[in-house]
Formats: C-alpha cells, sequence, structure tokens
C-alpha cells in the first residue's frame, strides 16, 4: 500500500497552511512527521483522510486520487487515530474495538464471529485484554490510546495514519505502542505518525519528515537529517545531540539546563 503526495498545498480561507508538500510512503516503511505546534502536520492527515477536499496538487492512494474514493472507501484503505477521543456514550472497551469492523460489513448487519474474534484478538495483542468490559470513558487517557490502536488493527486497512500516538501514554506504553506499530510496518503495513519526540522518532522511523509553517524543511533517513542544527530550526531550542550504542540511539540535551552550559 502506497501513498503518494505532489505539489500539495491547502489553505483555510486566507490562512494558507501547507505550501508544495511531497513526500511517497510504501509498504513496509514508517514514516515520522516532526514539527512544531501549527506546522501543519494534521492538516495534512486530514487531506490524506479525505475529510479535507479543498486542495491543490494531489493525492494518490495506491494510485488512486484520494478525491475519487468515498470515505468508506478510503476507510477500507487507511486506519485513523487520533491524538485524543471522546465519545458520546461510555461504551465499553470490547464495543470500542469491534466499532473499528463496520467497514466490513453492510449498514443493516451485525458483526460476526468473524468481528468479535478480531476484537479479541486485538485486545490480546495491545496487552489490554483486562479492560474488555471497562468503560471506555472510565479508563485513563494511555489506555484509550492503546483501544484506539486495537480498533485500528480490526479495521484491516494497510495504512495506518497515528496523530501523536504516544502523547499520553506513560513511558513503557509509548515503548509498547511504538514496538507493535513497528512490527506492523514489518508485516507490510504503511505508518505514517506525527510526533513531537526526536529521539523516539529517530529509534523507530525509516524516514523522517520535518515541517514548520507549513512546509518541508527537511527530509531523509534518521541518521542523516537528525541534526543539532534541525531541532533548533524546529523549536529554537539549542540541543547536543548524543549517540550511544555506535550511533543506533541518539538523546537530545538542551544546551542549558538550569543555567548549566553542556
Amino acid at each position: 500500500m502506497s501513498i503518494e503526495v505532489s505539489n500539495l498545498s491547502f489553505s483555510y480561507g486566507n490562512m494558507h497552511v501547507l505550501d508544495n508538500i511531497n513526500f511517497t510512503i510504501q509498504g513496509n516503511q514508517f514514516l515520522s512527521v516532526l514539527g512544531p505546534n501549527g506546522a501543519g502536520k494534521s492538516t495534512l492527515f486530514r487531506c490524506i483522510l479525505g475529510l479535507l477536499n479543498g486542495y491543490d496538487g494531489q493525492i494518490k492512494i495506491n494510485g488512486i486520487e484520494c478525491k475519487n474514493l468515498k470515505i468508506k472507501e478510503i476507510a477500507k484503505l487507511i486506519a485513523y487515530i487520533p491524538q485524543s477521543h471522546y465519545p458520546p456514550f461510555n461504551y465499553s472497551v470490547f464495543d470500542m474495538v469491534l466499532m473499528g469492523t463496520t467497514v466490513q460489513i453492510s449498514s443493516f448487519s451485525s458483526p460476526g464471529k468473524r468481528q468479535i474474534a478480531l476484537a479479541n484478538a486485538a485486545l490480546e495483542r495491545l496487552g489490554i485484554e483486562h479492560l474488555r468490559n471497562r468503560g471506555y470513558a472510565q479508563i485513563s487517557g494511555g489506555e484509550r490510546q492503546l483501544v484506539l490502536l486495537a480498533r485500528a488493527l480490526v479495521q484491516e486497512a494497510k495504512i495506518l495514519i497515528l496523530d501523536e500516538p504516544t502523547a499520553n501514554l506513560d513511558f513503557g506504553n509509548q515503548i509498547l505502542v511504538l514496538t507493535q506499530i513497528k512490527s506492523l510496518v514489518k508485516e507490510g503495513y504503511t505508518v505514517i505518525q506525527s510526533t513531537h519526540n526526536p529521539d523516539q522518532t529517530f529509534y523507530f522511523s525509516d524516514t523522517i519528515m520535518a515541517m514548520k509553517n507549513g512546509k518541508v524543511i527537511a527530509y531523509g533517513v534518521p541518521s542523516e537529517i537528525y541534526t543539532e542544527d534541525l531541532i533548533k530550526a524546529l523549536y529554537g531550542v539549542s540541543v547536543k545531540i548524543q549517540s550511544l550504542c555506535h550511533d543506533k540511539y541518539r538523546v537530545s540535551i538542551p544546551k542549558n539546563i538550569l543555567g548549566l552550559e553542556l
């Protein structure tokens, strides 16, 4: 499964949000979109998901222009995981996950044995089967994010778009979620995430796209573009990047911590 974005621009009225965005991602690839708040990351995702159609340029999903696909057709190709989600009713965790199977059945049908098995398998894979009967509104924000990931898995779409998937998770669950996502990439999934964590971007991503003010300012493999200059350009913070384990990992350390120059 592939996504090809060519010369993509988008404006909200007179406010220009995306400016000539270009990238391509295939199956077995993990692309992280890195950038400050207001960079245009969420708007980019909404365009790809078919929620915003007034863009210039092209977005092709498996070679088909996004504007030519209906929302349900896109849902069979792409699963979206938002940063936060608050349903109007306190559905059970199991029912929330089961909702991901709705694209597999008709409007007047109920989920069958296959859909129920998919939901149970997704809960078990992410280690949250013990939450099965809990109310979605009564679990933590981090647990909700795991539930949304499980819902995306049962959708059986081979493209995953994740808007800051680890923003509300504790450190252990951050690693759990990203490790699971990375394993899905190895199974053939195409994954795009937005993130504010440069270090995790380096650990897990195949490609990084850095955005600021609606433009791509850097694009490439992490080892080549994850630099002190890039962090300074994106966030206005001077850092010292420390390489560990023969550059398998990189850690950004602010140069001024409690007034101490590193």
